[in-house]
């Protein structure tokens, strides 16, 4: 089962949920802006993506981003309590299986958990 973190809105999340359905992959879409991640599943992809650094998982060039005064000097708690507070500062879309994650950029970078 992939769990995919899908934003409707976006062309990337639309193009990657589209490549995963027709490779008939399981899928469990979580809508991530109405279903917000806590800090403790943030943390959760976070390893799943090897440990990527937080501020790669963010949106740096969303105007929330901006507004909150967030940058490369803020800690990683700092910046994953801001994603949970602002889920549109995640970089989308995100798939996740058996503890490996993907971020969808481009989107047929999802495919490599299949």
């Amino acid at each position: 089962m992939i769990e995919y973190w899908h934003n409707p809105r976006c062309s990337k999340s639309r193009a990657g949920l589209a490549l995963l359905e027709d490779a008939g992959a399981d899928l469990n879409v979580r809508k991530y802006l109405e279903d917000v991640p806590s800090v403790g599943d943030l943390k959760r992809v976070q390893r799943a993506l090897g440990g990527l650094p937080v501020l790669q998982m963010m949106r740096t060039g969303q105007k929330r981003f901006k507004e909150l005064g967030l940058g490369k000097t803020d800690t990683d708690d700092a910046l994953l309590q801001a994603m949970a507070e602002n889920p549109i500062l995640i970089e989308r879309p995100v798939a996740i299986k058996d503890g490996r994650a993907v971020i969808g950029r481009p989107p047929e970078k999802v495919l490599d958990l299949i």
